[in-house]
């Protein structure tokens, strides 16, 4: 007399989808809010690559690497809550990291954006691993979900 067990009485749980909110079914809304978000990862790069050569006293203080990988997380989260695809949800990423790399190029002047005495010559691979890091280990584990 075994009888299968059943599922305690509640609402079921499930992950919320694009389907679930009726104002992502429109392709138009979806593409302007997908542009906005990549827009705003060039901004979180720009923004995190200027205040880079931060000081409190006269040691370096590189936060705004830790400040644009959490925006640019909650970017990607976002982009991700938008599209169920994996290449569209990492577009502000992508617009982050080439935006980067545009930045490592010298200016008309020779003016450079990373760079400086000490450990601010490695600031580009500071800013590169805070920065990218923590999207790139929500698209993983999104995709191996």
């Amino acid at each position: 007399m075994n009888r299968p067990r059943s599922r305690p009485a509640g609402p079921a749980r499930t992950t919320p989808s694009v389907a679930d909110d009726p104002g992502t079914t429109d392709p138009a809304v979806r593409t302007v809010v997908l542009a906005l978000l990549a827009v705003d990862g060039v901004l979180s790069a720009v923004g995190g690559a200027l205040f880079l050569p931060l000081y409190l006293g006269g040691v370096p203080l590189p936060i705004s690497a830790l400040v644009s990988g959490l925006v640019n997380l909650a970017l990607v989260w976002a982009a991700g809550y938008w599209t169920d695809s994996d290449r569209l949800a990492a577009l502000p990423l992508m617009t982050w990291l080439v935006t980067v790399a545009a930045l490592t190029l010298g200016g008309p002047g020779g003016d450079i954006v990373f760079g400086g005495p000490g450990v601010m010559a490695y600031s580009v691979l500071i800013f590169l691993a805070l920065g990218a890091t923590p999207p790139a280990v929500f698209l993983w584990r999104r995709t191996r979900n």
